[in-house]
């Protein structure tokens, strides 16, 4: 389990205070406006903010000594991070060698997880020559194949169309599935989890204000009301 306790984080605009508890394999989808302190959760968990006071532990041992590196996380960004130099099956390695040099065990981990993200045959293309959900795609292989049982995506899927952002998001919870991960989403377009999340949470303000099923979260008006408020200017 995930476990988040009276974790706060103070700038001078801007307060955050996160308790939050998330189960082992779940699938946990992170909605709220735009500022409210999705992406600082996240960045948090992932060891690029550090609270300066609380607890915060996987499998209950505290990650806050560690850095991130050292912490059993994985993070696909929203602009994705890949090197636009190497190539897709390069990009993917990074997440077991950062030095790339593979063994022929390592090369077959890396076919296998591209093809796990539909991207067979693509080896050896650059980011530049590939769209935007294929570049997603390599990203999410990286994080997958580094074998780190907790994976962030912080809006990794907003620049796509509705369609293709539908389709990765199932993709995320196959692969979730079959690689036995804990994946927590933040995501702006909480109608693309509404059926495969499991744990809803809801952050605004600096903090969590709501957690529980998507339907429950999403059928509340006031919740829904509070999902979809524009920060204040």
């Amino acid at each position: 389990m995930l476990a988040i306790e009276n974790c706060r984080l103070t700038w001078p605009d801007f307060t955050a205070d996160y308790t939050l508890q998330v189960k082992e394999g779940t699938f946990c989808a992170v909605v709220g406006p735009s500022g409210g302190g999705k992406t600082t959760l996240l960045h948090m968990i992932a060891g690029f903010e550090t609270p300066e006071s609380g607890t915060l532990a996987f499998r209950g041992r505290s990650l806050l000594p560690l850095s991130p590196a050292e912490r059993p996380v994985a993070i696909v960004f929203q602009d994705h991070n890949l090197f636009p130099h190497l190539a897709a099956a390069e990009n993917v390695a990074l997440g077991i060698r950062p030095s790339l040099r593979l063994s022929s065990g390592d090369r077959a981990r890396v076919t296998d997880m591209l093809e796990a993200v539909g991207l067979k045959g693509f080896e050896n293309r650059r980011p530049g020559e590939m769209s935007g959900g294929q570049r997603q795609r390599v990203a999410l292989a990286r994080a997958l194949i580094s074998g780190r049982p907790l994976i962030l995506l912080d809006e990794p899927f907003s620049s796509l169309d509705p369609h293709l952002r539908r389709s990765m998001v199932a993709l995320v919870d196959k692969l979730r599935r079959e690689k036995r991960v804990t994946v927590i989403m933040s995501i702006h377009t909480p109608e693309d989890v509404r059926d495969l999340a499991e744990q809803m949470v809801l952050v605004a303000g600096g903090g969590v204000v709501a957690t529980g099923s998507p339907s429950a979260i999403l059928h509340d008006p006031s919740l829904a009301a509070a999902i979809a408020a524009e920060p204040e200017s």
